[in-house]
């Protein structure tokens, strides 16, 4: 039922977990929900020496959005958490990677997500780049089939 306090019993878990130092992620189902449970949650955690912060007001692939994974508790909702996991695997470098290790994380409204989001799928599409590493993989290509054969 809504209206319960599940978004503020949440504040507990995701203090406890913080304590390792490994960030947790909050997910919730809109922009609006994790900008404000961010802003109204963020004075208990500085309170308590924890930093906070909302995926959701920086630009994808930015320093601001890098800097915000690196908090003890992010908040953000589960496409932008979803589109940042599929734009970390498709970089080169691991400096390009946005997010940090995924080791907790608490869904508010879990039943809306798991369920009613799970028939949305995400997807990532775009130009391909043209940079000449079909060049590497037609050169490659014969050294590796002769590895195949021997």
């Amino acid at each position: 039922k809504t209206g319960e306090g599940k978004t503020l019993v949440a504040i507990f878990p995701a203090y406890l977990n913080a304590l390792a130092e490994r960030g947790v992620h909050v997910i919730t189902v809109n922009n609006y929900l994790a900008k404000r449970d961010a802003e109204w949650n963020e004075p208990i955690f500085n309170f308590h020496g924890l930093e906070v912060a909302c995926v959701d007001n920086y630009e994808p692939n930015s320093e601001g959005r890098r800097k915000a994974y690196r908090k003890d508790i992010t908040y953000g909702t589960n496409n932008e958490f979803g589109f940042d996991y599929l734009r970390d695997n498709m970089v080169i470098e691991k400096e390009q990677l946005v997010q940090r290790e995924h080791h907790y994380t608490i869904i508010d409204e879990v039943d809306s997500i798991l369920i009613d989001e799970a028939r949305t799928p995400l997807i990532i599409s775009g130009p391909v780049p043209n940079d000449n590493k079909s060049d590497k993989y037609e050169e490659m290509k014969p050294r590796m089939a002769s590895l195949v054969d021997a």
